[in-house]
């Protein structure tokens, strides 16, 4: 068992190297198709040895300290050749792409930690549940090459999809909390023995719902932006030149902070509404929208064409931040 100790030491150490690692600015020799192809083997040979080790440990007699050597070495060199191509991947191919490559490294790298920690951890030599999941875990990271963008235009269409995808179920949880009535609480909380709830924080006044109006129009606003951004980035989003893969980037960082924005303002709108935080919030939120607007329409992925929506959408930001400044004006 102590080449698998000594493996999960070393395992932990790639892992921590790989957190705070840096590749290159740029690689004139760079060769993507060579990069992904020799990855995937990466991938495929972590799976085998892995599958090797479970099944080697899935039942008595246990391996002999030879040949468990020999298991280790095998997972060790496949996890250090994936790890190392990591690093062969320049800066220049963009920051998104590097780090949704390391994040799969990562789990890849973590699955494996969690087999053998099982392994070596198992008190008697059988195929239990938990080296079964755990096994399960690390095929489901190697399998999971086939999703990994394969460049930085993917990669940034990828993460913008899922921050649009956080905003639309803020969108709707606030919705359906409106449609219920005054209360938006009324499915979480009980009444009391009276029948009723005499705590009015629980509700929205007259005051709270003219307020909610330009606060929600902000919120959808929010959702429109990153919609339009998305199409945007798929039909026009290119990585012939640095300058483009940086442009990505710039998108893919700005829209980032929407779906936090979003969140803030939604938290405050429930009662009991602080109508000075509502306002804060909506400002926040009107800014980042703003920024996002400023870079897509600074970028490679606006031509022309899409110039009419990045208007229309700063005047419904413009709109409703008025709205909200005018039915805020008296609790300042």
């Amino acid at each position: 068992m102590e080449p698998l100790r000594n493996l999960l030491e070393n395992l932990r150490a790639v892992q921590e190297k790989l957190r705070d690692g840096e590749s290159k600015e740029s690689n004139n020799n760079f060769n993507p198709q060579s990069f992904w192809n020799t990855l995937e083997q990466a991938f495929k040979a972590t799976s085998q040895e892995a599958t090797k080790i479970s099944l080697a440990y899935s039942r008595p007699p246990v391996p002999s300290e030879e040949d468990c050597q020999k298991l280790s070495d095998g997972l060790l060199t496949a996890i250090l050749a994936a790890s190392t191509l990591y690093y062969s991947l320049p800066k220049d191919q963009g920051t998104t792409l590097r780090k949704t490559v390391r994040e799969a490294v990562a789990d890849v790298i973590e699955g494996s930690m969690q087999l053998v920690d099982v392994i070596v951890s198992a008190r008697i030599q059988s195929l239990s549940q938990a080296q079964l999941r755990s096994t399960g875990s690390v095929w489901e990271a190697c399998d999971h090459f086939a999703q990994i963008p394969k460049d930085n235009q993917a990669a940034v269409v990828g993460i913008v999809s899922g921050y649009l995808g956080v905003v639309k179920d803020a969108l709707e949880e606030m919705e359906e909390a409106l449609a219920g009535g005054e209360d938006p609480f009324s499915d979480v909380l009980d009444d009391d023995d009276t029948g009723t709830r005499g705590n009015q924080d629980t509700y929205w006044s007259e005051a709270d719902r003219r307020l909610i109006a330009p606060s929600l129009g902000l919120m959808k606003a929010s959702k429109a932006c990153l919609k339009k951004v998305l199409g945007a980035l798929k039909a026009h989003g290119k990585v012939e030149t640095s300058e483009q893969v940086a442009q990505l980037d710039d998108l893919a960082d700005i829209t980032h902070e929407v779906s936090p924005s979003v969140d803030e303002l939604a938290l405050s709108m429930y009662p009991p509404m602080n109508h000075p935080a509502v306002r804060l919030n909506a400002a926040k939120l009107s800014s980042v929208l703003k920024k996002v607007l400023e870079i897509t329409s600074a970028s490679h992925v606006c031509p022309d064409t899409e110039s009419s929506w990045i208007q229309f959408l700063h005047n419904a930001i413009d709109h409703n931040m008025n709205k909200v400044k005018s039915l805020t004006q008296d609790s300042l």
